[in-house]
C-alpha cells in the first residue's frame, strides 16, 4: 500500500508541462524516423528499379516496370551485350583508375593542406581557406573552356592524366575544408609530445595525424568518389576515345535518336553501381563517423 501510494503520489506531483514536453519529444523522434524513412526510400527506389528491370526482357519491362521478374520474363540479354559486345570492361577499368587516382591525389594533398591551414600560423592564412572556400561555391565547369585549352596546351588530350587533375581540383577544396577541421580537433599536446621526442614533422604526419582523421578521411572519400565515378561532361570533352572512355560515357552507346536498347542500358548501369555499394560497405563505419564527429561535445 505504501509503494502504490508512494507512486500515485509521485505521478500526481509530476508537473503537466513536463509531461507534455515529453510527449511531444516523443512524437518528434517518431517523425524524425518517418522522414529519414520516406527519404530512403525516395533514395533507393532508383537503384531498385534498374536492379530489377536489368534482369526482365524488354517487353517485361515495358509492361510493368515495377514487377519483380518472373521464370516468364527473367533474362540476362542485357548482361551478355554489354560484356561481350561492347568493350565494357575496358570502359570500368579507366572509370576506376580516374576515380582511384583522383581519390588518393585529392586526400594526400587535401591532408597536406588541411594540416598545413590549421598547424602553421603564417601571414595570408585565412585568406588562403578562403581561397579554397572559393572553389566550393564556384563550379568548376564554368571554366571548361580554359580547362580544355590547357589539356591541348600540354598534350593531355584523350588521356586518363587529364580527368584524374580535373577531378583531383574539383575534390581539393571540400577535402581541405573537412580535413582541416578534424585535424583541428587533435589534441595539441599529442603532437608537442611527439616533437619533443624528436619525430619530424613528416613522420608527425604520416603516423600520427592521418591514421587520427580515418574517418573524415571516409567521409572525403565518399563525396569524392561518387561525383567522380557519375561524371560524362569531363570525359565527354576531355577523353571522348574510345580507349579513355568511362562507365558513364560507354553507357550512352546504348542510346540512340530513335531506338535505345534498355537492357543494356538498365545492365550497365547495374554493373557501374557496383563500386559505390561495395565503397560504402567498407568505409559505412568511418563515413557515420566522419559526419557526425563534433556533433555531440
Amino acid at each position: 500500500m505504501t509503494s502504490i501510494s508512494s507512486l500515485s503520489s509521485t505521478a500526481a506531483s509530476t508537473p503537466a508541462p513536463v509531461v507534455a514536453r515529453s510527449r511531444f519529444a516523443n512524437l518528434g523522434r517518431i517523425w524524425v524516423h518517418v522522414v529519414l524513412c520516406g527519404y530512403a526510400v525516395i533514395a533507393l527506389f532508383p537503384i531498385a528499379l534498374i536492379l530489377i528491370n536489368s534482369v526482365k526482357s524488354r517487353d517485361a519491362i515495358f509492361d510493368n516496370p515495377l514487377a519483380f521478374p518472373t521464370p516468364d520474363s527473367f533474362s540476362l540479354i542485357g548482361f551478355e551485350k554489354v560484356l561481350h559486345n561492347t568493350n565494357f570492361m575496358l570502359y570500368f577499368g579507366n572509370s576506376l583508375v580516374v576515380t582511384l587516382g583522383s581519390l588518393a591525389l585529392i586526400v594526400l594533398f587535401g591532408a597536406m593542406a588541411g594540416w598545413a591551414l590549421s598547424e602553421y600560423k603564417f601571414r595570408g592564412n585565412r585568406l588562403m581557406a578562403l581561397y579554397l572556400a572559393l572553389g566550393i561555391m564556384i563550379p568548376i565547369r564554368l571554366g571548361t573552356v580554359s580547362i580544355l585549352q590547357l589539356v591541348v596546351s600540354l598534350n593531355l588530350i584523350n588521356t586518363r592524366t587529364a580527368l584524374i587533375l580535373v577531378y583531383t581540383a574539383q575534390g581539393l577544396p571540400l577535402a581541405v575544408m573537412i580535413l582541416s577541421e578534424f585535424i583541428r580537433q587533435i589534441p595539441k599536446e599529442l603532437k608537442d609530445a611527439a616533437r619533443c621526442d624528436g619525430v619530424g614533422e613528416f613522420k608527425i604526419f604520416f603516423q600520427i595525424i592521418l591514421p587520427l582523421i580515418r574517418p573524415a578521411i571516409a567521409t572525403v572519400a565518399v563525396f569524392t568518389m561518387i561525383p567522380a565515378w557519375n561524371d560524362l561532361w569531363f570525359p565527354l570533352i576531355l577523353a571522348p576515345s574510345d580507349e579513355t572512355k568511362t562507365v558513364t560515357l560507354g553507357v550512352q552507346q546504348f542510346i540512340g535518336q530513335y531506338v535505345t536498347d534498355w537492357n543494356s542500358v538498365l545492365a550497365a548501369l547495374s554493373l557501374a553501381v557496383i563500386p559505390i555499394l561495395v565503397m560504402y560497405v567498407i568505409f559505412s563505419r568511418q563515413l557515420i563517423r566522419g559526419l557526425t564527429s563534433g556533433a555531440v561535445k
